[in-house]
């Protein structure tokens, strides 16, 4: 595939997929320049017809590159996709579910505390709230990338392919020192049950699976839950400067002439936010009164 190049192996088997069920069996054998506004409206809207809106809007815009591309190698004349815009219904964007309340952050935590599964699951659901990260990063985390040492876990960010930076907190190192004697030898923090070599990183329903194990809905706990929390307790109860926040998301900020800052920005702030949260959780975790 000609934009592959730039995409994790992930993300290129998923667009691929997304053809061969979607796509291919109606337009797959036809001449591109042959297809028509109303032949992909009607392929999109079987796509929304089964309920899934966003997918069928992803769909229109992996074919509009594909009709761009066609036009520049002379294979089409124009990009038909362009003719749809506003055919398809606007995609309701969801919240991702997380427990914001003090009392219930603290309730969550010491259920993490007590799961009964596997030690590199249960290591990963405790060092969740304390790093913050995207669920695909936490599980595809890698001991080469983590300096227990100096406190760090450097990595790239392939959502918006950039380096980061994560601070650890003491009680992360100590989770992170625990689990090496059992994962260390291996490639990933957290390798899947199911590769005993650990050449595999855990599945990406492994926290899922977990919180439902504990009694926590999709309505009211999703792995990316963790940053909701953390993105709102940081701010509005522990007050600390949204651009310090942003920057521990691994989200893009840029300065005032639009630049995106290096990894290295505010890292020092970073850490002592970072120790705060973490003591702040051990705080809500043991009972302490909190005062909002």
């Amino acid at each position: 595939m000609k934009f592959s190049a730039g995409w994790t192996p992930e993300h290129a088997d998923r667009v691929l997929r997304r053809f061969e069920r979607d796509l291919f069996p109606w337009l797959g054998t036809r001449p591109i320049r042959e297809i028509s506004a109303p032949d992909l409206l009607a392929v999109l809207g079987r796509i929304e017809g089964r309920g899934a809106v966003e997918t069928a809007h992803r769909a229109l815009q992996y074919c509009g590159q594909i009709f761009r591309y066609a036009i520049a190698t002379g294979r089409a004349d124009r990009n038909i996709s362009a003719d749809l815009k506003g055919a398809l219904p606007p995609v309701k964007r969801k919240h991702f579910a997380a427990v914001t309340d003090p009392k219930q952050i603290a309730k969550l935590l010491r259920a993490l505390d007590g799961y009964e599964g596997t030690f590199p699951v249960k290591c990963a659901l405790r060092l969740a709230p304390l790093v913050f990260v995207r669920p695909g990063e936490l599980r595809k985390a890698e001991w080469s990338h983590i300096d227990l040492g100096n406190a760090e876990w450097r990595y790239f960010v392939t959502k918006t392919e950039t380096p980061h930076i994560v601070p650890l907190a003491t009680q992360a190192v100590e989770i992170l020192k625990e689990l090496y004697a059992l994962t260390g030898c291996g490639r990933y923090v957290f390798p899947c049950a199911r590769t005993p070599d650990g050449s595999r990183p855990m599945s990406e329903n492994a926290i899922l699976a977990a919180l439902r194990r504990m009694g926590y809905s999709k309505e009211e706990m999703s792995g990316h839950g963790f940053r909701v929390i953390a993105r709102t307790v940081l701010d509005e109860v522990l007050g600390f400067r949204p651009d310090f926040i942003e920057h521990q998301l691994a989200h893009a900020v840029r300065d005032p002439n639009g630049r995106a800052y290096n990894r290295t920005a505010h890292l020092a702030e970073r850490r002592k936010m970072m120790q705060a949260w973490a003591d702040y959780l051990d705080a809500l975790k043991q009972g302490a009164q909190i005062n909002l």
